[in-house]
């Protein structure tokens, strides 16, 4: 991720009676209040690092961990049993500063490969797994750059980032991991730069980013808050794309009510209140010249992207309601592209997404609890169609900056993966969760 906002951590526990899930349920449990033990300890805030020399030459250092224990249901080896993995999700250094007034930079790290090879066991996808490898320390810790990132900030309305950064499309991959309002707020396919695996020859990005140059502003006609976002990256290369095109990416978002105060671009999934009501609406589009299939079936990949956020504080200190929605059309490489070796088969259809969620009013303990609901559709062109539901309660402790979450999943988004060949065939598996998130 790429923000720092102070504060600090706890627990919460939710239980889901279900037939034979009876030891998922005690080892969620025995971690939450583990957690809950050990934060009870922790003090209640935190002091910012940051280094300044004046207003306009400084350097900030902050960090970021999610962590969570999966049980999903033909999750293990076997392919009959649950799994039972604990996994660290990201490890991430935010490091930023300003050089001059007008000029910054952002440099964040990430940890490639401490998470299983298996993306099946933890019901995420390959773009935002590491897959394993012979890096450093056995392989399964491999520290990279995740952002790199010139930032030319001139007014609200002209501002450039050159590097690698965010390709600027829907609010799910514009939250981060850290800024969604759930912890698993990727369910809807990704988009080129999230879907590969690598930058350069053969891949189209790495966990949403990309090379390229991002154009951003902001404006406020009639009292309301307009963002416009342009950009150019270097997307899916050869031996796809031959000709060497190059990506574009833009987003215009509309702010009805309030505006939302974020670093550049980005988003968040909910502000738990603190930015008053909240209703945007926005639409999002991506296009490249072959920039899907394989060499012999190449095929251009366009995606349109609509999404909303509404977040209203209720009145009378009766706590927050936020409600996303996301609906996506991609169209990409035909059903003969699968057949190719080395095909960069994305997703190509249409999907959406709906959730909503409640912040109660009071505290209990260190935090406040936030119930919530999701639905999740996904069909593909040339595959099966497949959904699924998700259940679950968020402790909030400290925003984004400190939230356990558990949840619980039905159906077969995580059995049936990001294959969208023909003939997929997926089971629908229930999936137990507990998940923390810290950052600094």
């Amino acid at each position: 991720m790429r923000r720092t906002r102070s504060q600090s951590v706890g627990a919460c526990l939710l239980a889901i009676g279900l037939v034979n899930v009876k030891n998922k349920l005690l080892v969620a449990g025995a971690t939450l209040a583990l957690v809950a033990g050990m934060a009870s300890t922790l003090p209640s805030a935190y002091a910012g690092g940051t280094i300044k020399a004046d207003e306009d030459k400084w350097i900030s250092v902050g960090m970021g961990i999610r962590m969570s224990f999966n049980g999903v249901e033909y999750g293990a080896a076997d392919r009959t049993s649950y799994s039972n993995q604990f996994v660290l999700n990201n490890t991430r250094i935010y490091i930023n500063g300003k050089i001059h007034k007008y000029v910054g930079f952002t440099f964040n790290t990430e940890c490639f490969n401490c998470q299983p090879t298996s993306p099946f066991s933890i019901g995420q996808s390959p773009g935002n797994v590491a897959t394993g490898g012979t890096g450093f320390f056995g392989g399964n810790s491999t520290v990279g750059m995740l952002d790199a990132i010139g930032k030319f900030e001139i007014t609200e309305t002209v501002n450039f980032w050159v590097g690698r950064t965010l390709v600027p499309v829907e609010r799910g991959e514009l939250n981060g991991p850290f800024y969604h309002a759930t912890f698993e707020g990727f369910k809807t396919p990704f988009y080129p730069a999230d879907f590969s695996g690598n930058i350069g020859s053969g891949g189209a990005g790495l966990f949403g980013r990309d090379d390229g140059v991002v154009f951003f502003g902001k404006v406020h006609p009639g009292g309301t808050h307009l963002q416009y976002v342009a950009s150019v990256f270097t997307g899916l290369q050869s031996p796809t794309n031959p000709g060497s095109s190059l990506s574009y990416a833009g987003r215009l978002q509309w702010n009805l009510l309030n505006d939302e105060d974020n670093p550049g671009y980005y988003t968040s999934g909910t502000y738990y209140g603190t930015a008053g009501d909240i209703l945007a609406f926005a639409l999002a589009g991506q296009h490249q010249k072959d920039g899907a299939g394989s060499a012999l079936n190449r095929s251009d990949f366009t995606g349109l992207t609509a999404d909303v956020l509404y977040e209203k504080v209720l009145p009378d200190n009766m706590g927050v309601f936020t409600f996303n929605g996301e609906f996506k059309r991609m169209w990409a490489q035909n059903a003969a592209a699968f057949l190719d070796a080395a095909c960069f088969c994305t997703f190509s259809g249409h999907s959406w997404t709906v959730y909503g969620l409640y912040l109660l009013p009071n505290e209990v303990g260190i935090g406040k609890f936030q119930p919530y609901a999701r639905f999740t559709s996904i069909s593909p062109q040339d595959s099966i169609n497949r959904q699924e539901w998700e259940g679950g309660v968020n402790y909030v402790i400290a925003g984004h900056n400190a939230r356990i979450s558990a949840f619980y999943q039905y159906g077969d988004l995580t059995t049936t993966g990001l294959n969208y060949a023909p003939g997929v065939a997926g089971n629908k598996a229930d999936a137990f969760k507990v998940a923390l998130q810290l950052q600094y």
